[in-house]
């Protein structure tokens, strides 16, 4: 399961029944559903999994607890179905955390205890536990690192975390597992038509190589999150935007500011967006942002007011003020949403997903988020069967465990998110790298052998979390990891030292100075 051997595939098979476009949440999850249906079906990202939003998140898995207050009831009902099959299906990347929303006033507390028993009730039988009304000694026992200043309650409520990156590395294996073909560092350069004025042919490029493949595909899936207008334009160059994109930014501070095993929710702050304050790898990750942006990047930066909003909000929360010399990383990350008719804030604009069908046969789906990643996978790969007019086959993947899910670890092991994979990656090697975030030898072994990972960045940002955790401990072992992959990959002296000067020169955007 490494990258040479899967190009060799599309070496010896040109002619694929579904080819999809992305290898985000969305283009994983279609890519799955394809394979499980039996359909011969390629997948082809123009980075590595996840590079872009799907590795950005804000570690939830969620109905929506805001989408509740705006009235997008279907959104909350079908986010919580899919937030507990996800719960189900990888167990060993998520779980059950409760979140407490501090009260300042009687009526506070009233009102958001209404809300969170109406989210209960949506949940239904998959719901993760009884919100309940809780008092101020409990609410500061429970979040140990909560300024103690008018609060006058709190309200506990169940939601869902997970780890967005390694979910995305587990669902590729689970594609390969289940017949299917997953490739990263494939740029997709031009779409073809046939006599009938259908898309019938895909030209990718290998990033490394610069070597072209034509692929003949059936039916075509676009699931390019931010990038869905650029293949859009490769179908049809006069064709509208589709997209809005909007900037989420995230804060990484040590465990100290927010002690104990509780999450913290703020369901109102000056811009109006909710703030999460979350444990997760033992640290805190505070966000997140929602400002429009016109330039869609790969890599975009956050943005100093941005970086001042989370912070100052924090420090209106937090018993112990965090400044910019408290930040371990920043990163942000773009989301895609549907382009409204009329004019709408981003924060504004729903988060369900829309299919779009162009004349060619271009199946398109926009929007969504990570944790209806697998309803978007079944819904567009329905509407590719109606397009194609081919039998509907019904989705198997409610029930399907994510590769890995076998087995659930205790997250007091750093190797935890290997799920029933960690017992063959810890006999790999056992040199320690990095001894504040567990990182070992045998993971950057693992992660070439097993995993598609390809970069320095690949291994220390999605395999291992280590750029998202602490950019300068990341910084630190990207020599050791740059010549471990040097090693399984055949590569010489001067391919370490470009990967370690790239992987630098990205870490700096998320360091603040």
């Amino acid at each position: 399961m490494n990258r040479s051997e899967q190009l060799g595939t599309i070496e010896r098979q040109q002619d694929w029944d579904v080819i999809v476009i992305g290898g985000g949440a969305t283009g994983l999850g279609a890519a799955l559903e394809a394979t499980t249906r039996g359909y011969r079906t390629l997948l082809l990202e123009q980075s590595d999994f996840a590079k872009s939003t799907s590795s950005k998140a804000t570690k939830l898995l969620h109905g929506g607890v805001r989408y509740l207050a705006q009235g997008d009831i279907a959104l909350v009902r079908e986010a919580s179905i899919e937030r507990g099959l996800l719960l189900k299906n990888a167990k060993h990347l998520s779980r059950n955390l409760s979140f407490i929303i501090p009260a300042y006033s009687w009526w506070e507390g009233i009102y958001y205890t209404i809300g969170l028993k109406l989210y209960d009730w949506m949940a239904g039988r998959l719901s993760l536990g009884r919100s309940v009304h809780i008092s101020r000694k409990k609410t500061l026992e429970k979040l140990p690192g909560l300024k103690a200043d008018r609060l006058s309650a709190g309200i506990l409520y169940h939601d869902g975390q997970f780890d967005d990156a390694r979910l995305a590395v587990n669902l590729m294996q689970t594609i390969f597992e289940q017949g299917g073909v997953a490739l990263n560092y494939m740029k997709v350069k031009a779409l073809q038509k046939n006599g009938n004025g259908q898309l019938s042919v895909v030209t990718a490029e290998d990033v490394e190589t610069g070597k072209q493949y034509t692929l003949k595909a059936k039916g075509i899936i676009n699931a390019t999150g931010v990038f869905v207008d650029d293949i859009l334009e490769m179908d049809n160059p006069d064709i509208k935007r589709s997209i809005v994109a909007s900037q989420g930014v995230h804060l990484v501070l040590d465990r100290s500011f927010l002690p104990g095993d509780n999450a913290l929710m703020i369901p109102k702050t000056s811009d109006g967006r909710v703030l999460f304050a979350v444990p997760w790898h033992n640290k805190i990750v505070v966000g997140t942002t929602d400002n429009p942006v016109k330039e869609i990047s790969l890599d975009p930066v956050a943005m100093e007011k941005e970086i001042n909003f989370i912070l100052s909000t924090a420090q209106q929360y937090l018993a112990h003020p965090p400044s910019r010399k408290d930040v371990k990383s920043v990163w942000a990350g773009l989301r895609p949403l549907a382009k409204p008719e009329k004019s709408e804030k981003t924060k504004e604009i729903s988060r369900n997903h829309k299919i779009m069908v162009s004349p060619s046969g271009l199946v398109t789906i926009l929007g969504g988020k990570w944790t209806t990643y697998r309803k978007m996978g079944e819904d567009v790969v329905d509407k590719l069967e109606q397009v194609k007019q081919w039998p509907h086959k019904p989705s198997v993947t409610r029930e399907l465990p994510v590769h890995g899910s076998a087995v659930k670890i205790g997250q007091d092991d750093p190797l935890y998110y290997y799920g029933s994979d960690a017992a063959a990656v810890k006999a790999l090697g056992k040199e320690v790298l990095s001894e504040s975030l567990g990182i070992t030898d045998a993971q950057p072994v693992w992660a070439v052998r097993t995993e598609m990972a390809f970069t320095v960045e690949d291994v220390l940002a999605r395999r291992t979390r280590a750029l998202f955790l602490d950019s300068d401990e990341a910084v630190r072992i990207a020599p050791k990891v740059a010549a471990i992959m040097a090693g399984e990959l055949g590569k010489d002296k001067h391919w370490e030292e470009q990967q370690v000067r790239s992987f630098r020169e990205l870490a700096q955007t998320y360091q603040l100075s």
